[in-house]
């Protein structure tokens, strides 16, 4: 058995101030054809599964290009279609194959391509035939739209928010399609929409149960495979929205009937599904008067990894404005503040304008007295089994107040954020972490408490506040 494997996508905010070039491919991830991976990370888990299962089972793993980019703006139109002719061509030259299999995101807007996982597929089938097994694995914020179901036979999701499950999805799509490509089985997709956008945190209930449960009818009476598409909220596409999806074995009416049964499940959660952001004083006042520390406060609307530039001052200036003392904060980016601290060198003290530099979402820059603490050149940080980059990370304190300053965007997942510039979270009262959910595995193990922030920020939390021109509607919470 010949398998293609590769890669190709980002997470587009259609609002973000920071459009999406061929350098946040360069910076974040762009792997060559027949790069070896010794393990997975979440935009690379299909073509890492495709070559652990070629090695167990004898079969051929042919790796095309992977190319992801941090979450920002639509793609520029000629960046895409260099990217997906280049993972086209590699697939050519691969025939004949048995399976392709794509790692995507399923949110990803190009200028001129609103979907562009749909292209991308219908390109690949009309290369490969109807005879061969295709398939991708795609982040639970993405927008499914037909032309992904017209051309795909198995569609895969993350079900984890945080997505530490990237690696067994991963494995579960190799799996499905390989036995579809010894006509072991014959999947079919049904979709079901929901008729809503909202955000849903599988680290609480009503959603750890429903996991469960999706997870549980998987395996039996011909259901191979359950998805739910949480939706990306800042999208600006048609298809944009939450939807319910089941693979089963050539069994369509139970699939359709079972995409509508956990999707109504999904329809009922609305506005249940995540602990709800508060304003940044509340947040605040809240971590002040809590007897255990330490309490992180997590900053949703200046998450990078929803395409925001991460370079926002709200939170840092309030800290400071009440005076607040043993904080740590991260990751903010700004490679101009960094590049100076780190030219300064550790002990230095130094006045350093810091953050606010992306536009009105950022907030103003604030001036500080710094002193220069640690420093660590191309930095990671954990996230579940793998790790991903920070860039070079530079740790600046002022007022009792630590900020980690990186330079390469992206959001908080691990401690390591911490812990490589010398500062220990667990010792900090207050830790102010730039992320929506995927701080979760790292930091709520040690956390007395979490508390989400709503805004101000790139990321606005009331959808209807944005100029939104092409989701369908009728949808909630845009109507009741």
């Amino acid at each position: 058995m010949r398998i293609f494997a590769g890669g190709l996508g980002t997470e587009t905010n259609s609002f973000s101030p920071l459009p999406t070039g061929m350098r946040g491919f360069e910076e974040y991830l762009r792997l060559p054809a027949g790069h070896d991976f010794s393990e997975p990370q979440e935009a690379t888990a299909v073509p890492w599964a495709a070559q652990v299962y070629a090695a167990r089972n004898g079969a051929t793993a042919i790796l095309g290009p992977t190319s992801f980019a941090m979450p920002a703006g639509p793609t520029l139109r000629h960046v895409y279609e260099a990217l997906r002719e280049e993972l086209l061509a590699t697939l050519k030259a691969a025939l004949p194959v048995d399976v392709v299999a794509y790692s995507l995101h399923g949110a990803m807007i190009a200028e001129g391509y609103d979907d562009c996982e749909g292209d991308l597929l219908a390109r690949t089938r009309a290369i490969v035939g109807p005879d061969v097994a295709v398939g991708c694995l795609l982040d639970l914020h993405c927008h499914v739209t037909r032309a992904m179901v017209d051309n795909a036979d198995v569609i895969v999701l993350f079900k984890e928010y945080p997505h530490i499950d990237f690696a067994e999805r991963a494995q579960e799509l190799i799996g499905l399609l390989a036995r579809t490509a010894r006509r072991e089985i014959r999947p079919h997709i049904a979709l079901h929409d929901c008729r809503m956008i909202d955000l849903f945190h599988t680290t609480m209930e009503p959603m750890q149960n429903f996991v469960a449960d999706m997870q549980a009818r998987e395996g039996r009476d011909g259901v191979l495979s359950l998805s739910a598409a949480h939706g990306f909220p800042w999208g600006d596409a048609a298809d944009m929205g939450t939807k319910m999806l089941v693979v089963t074995d050539d069994r369509a009416e139970l699939g359709a009937r079972l995409a509508a049964e956990f999707g109504d499940r999904l329809f009922a959660m609305r506005g249940k599904g995540q602990k709800q952001p508060v304003t940044i004083a509340a947040a605040l006042q809240q971590a002040a008067q809590a007897n255990a520390t330490p309490i992180v406060i997590a900053d949703t609307a200046d998450n990078a990894g929803g395409g925001a530039p991460s370079d926002s001052t709200f939170l840092l200036q309030a800290v400071l404005e009440r005076g607040l003392r043993d904080v740590a904060i991260g990751p903010l980016w700004d490679p101009i503040a960094a590049g100076v601290a780190m030219d300064a060198g550790t002990g230095a003290v130094l006045d350093l304008r810091i953050g606010g530099k992306m536009g009105l979402a950022s907030g103003q820059p604030i001036d500080l007295r710094v002193t220069v603490g640690g420093i660590c050149r191309a930095a990671m940080q954990s996230y579940g089994t793998s790790h991903e980059p920070l860039g070079d990370c530079v740790a600046v304190s002022a007022d009792g107040v630590a900020i980690v300053l990186n330079t390469l965007r992206t959001q908080a997942f691990g401690p390591e954020l911490f812990t490589n510039v010398g500062i220990d979270p667990r010792t900090k009262r207050i830790i102010v972490v730039k992320s929506t959910q995927h701080f979760h595995a790292g930091f709520a193990p040690f956390a007395a408490d979490l508390i989400y922030v709503g805004g101000p920020g790139a990321l606005e939390r009331d959808l209807r506040r944005l100029p939104f021109r092409k989701v369908q509607r009728p949808k909630w919470p845009f109507d009741e």
